[in-house]
C-alpha cells in the first residue's frame, strides 16, 4: 500500500515514497495538456507515467484511449493500482516499458511527458529516485525520437522541462522533425525567475507563441491563470 496520496475532485492518486511524488508543476502539465484536447483526440500516450497522475488527469477530460508507459516496475504497479481505483479504468492501460522498447500498432493524437530532469547532476543512492529524476533511462534526444516515432502527423506532444533546458530540447527536437509552436514559461510567483517550461511540439512547423504563468500571486494565493487550469482537479480550488 502506498504511503502518500494526493486527492483530486474525482479521484485520489496514491504514490510510494520511493517513486516520483505528485508535484504542482506536473499537475499544471496535465491540466495544460487537457486544455489542448478536443473530440479529435482518440489515442493518447503518456511517456513516464510515474503514479499515473497525468494519464488520469487526461482521462477525466476526454473519452480517448490512454496508454501509459513506466519503466520502473514498482511505479508501474502503483500506476496500475491507481488506474483500477479510478472511474476511467476501462480507457487507461499501463505498460511496464520504456518508450525505446514500446512498439504500438497505432499513432497517437496527443503525447504527454514529464521526463527525468537532471543530466550529470549529483545522484541519490536510491536507484528508483535516480530513474525518476535523472535521464539515465531517457535522455531528451531519446524522448524526441520516441515522440516522432509515435506521434500522428497532425498530433501534438506536451512536455514539461526545467526552464534552463528548454533551448537545448528545441535544438534536439528540430533535427528529429519536431517543432515548438507554443511554450508556456512558469514562475513560482511574479518575483521569481522562470523555473519550468511546458513545450508543445508538432511535426508541422509554424510561428512560435510564447506565454507565461506564475503559480502564486502577490498575496501568495493561487493566480487566476493557475486556478482556471486546475479548478476541475484540485479539491481546494
Amino acid at each position: 500500500m502506498a504511503n502518500n496520496y494526493f486527492q483530486f475532485k474525482q479521484f485520489t492518486i496514491y504514490q510510494d515514497l520511493c517513486s516520483m511524488k505528485v508535484c504542482t508543476d506536473a499537475c499544471l502539465l496535465g491540466a495544460y495538456a487537457a486544455s489542448k484536447m478536443d473530440d479529435t483526440v482518440l489515442n493518447v500516450l503518456d511517456i513516464g507515467t510515474g503514479t499515473g497522475l497525468l494519464a488520469l488527469m487526461l482521462a477525466q477530460k476526454t473519452n480517448a484511449t490512454i496508454d501509459a508507459l513506466e519503466i520502473n516496475t514498482d511505479a508501474a504497479k502503483q500506476a496500475t493500482e491507481n488506474v483500477q481505483r479510478s472511474p476511467w479504468k476501462e480507457r487507461v492501460k499501463v505498460y511496464n516499458s520504456s518508450v525505446q522498447d514500446f512498439e504500438p500498432e497505432k499513432k497517437y493524437d496527443l503525447i504527454i511527458s514529464n521526463p527525468p530532469f537532471f543530466e550529470g547532476d549529483l545522484r541519490s543512492a536510491n536507484k528508483q529516485k535516480n530513474e525518476a529524476k535523472h535521464d539515465s533511462t531517457l535522455t531528451l534526444k531519446e524522448l524526441a525520437d520516441g515522440i516522432v516515432k509515435n506521434l500522428s502527423e497532425d498530433g501534438i506532444a506536451v512536455v514539461l522541462l526545467p526552464y534552463h533546458r528548454t533551448d537545448y530540447f528545441g535544438a534536439v527536437c528540430e533535427p528529429a522533425g519536431l517543432f515548438a509552436p507554443e511554450i508556456l514559461k512558469l514562475k513560482q510567483s511574479p518575483h521569481h525567475a522562470f523555473f519550468r517550461s511546458i513545450v508543445v511540439l508538432s511535426k508541422q512547423s509554424g510561428t512560435l507563441k510564447e506565454d507565461s504563468m506564475f503559480i502564486h500571486d502577490e498575496q501568495r494565493q493561487y493566480s487566476a491563470k493557475f486556478t482556471a487550469l486546475l479548478k476541475d482537479y484540485y479539491l481546494k480550488l
